[in-house]
C-alpha cells in the first residue's frame, strides 16, 4: 500500500517533456477546487538519486504552486523500467 509522505514543491523536479502539456486553465480550475474540497489524489514522483522527479499530477502541482504551497502530498513510486 502506498504510504502519503509531504515534500517541498520546490524539490520536485518536472521533466521538460512534462511541462508542454500544461494547460493554464486547467490549473486554474483545479486550484479553484482545491480551495473548496482540498487535495483529493496525491501526486506522484520517484526519486532518483538528488531529487523528487514528477511521475503523474502536473496540473496538481501546479495549482499547489499557484496557491502559494510550499509543501505537497506525494506518493513515492519506482521508475518504470523500459
Amino acid at each position: 500500500m502506498l504510504r502519503i509522505e509531504k515534500v517541498a514543491i520546490a524539490s520536485i523536479y518536472v521533466p521538460t517533456a512534462r511541462r508542454k502539456t500544461l494547460h493554464p486553465d486547467t490549473v486554474r480550475l483545479l486550484a479553484e477546487d482545491i480551495l473548496e474540497n482540498g487535495m483529493k489524489v496525491p501526486i506522484q514522483v520517484r526519486h532518483d538519486g538528488k531529487r523528487h522527479v514528477l511521475v503523474e499530477g502536473l496540473h496538481r502541482l501546479e495549482a499547489a504552486k499557484w496557491l502559494g504551497e510550499t509543501e505537497i502530498d506525494v506518493y513515492f513510486v519506482q521508475a518504470r523500467k523500459h
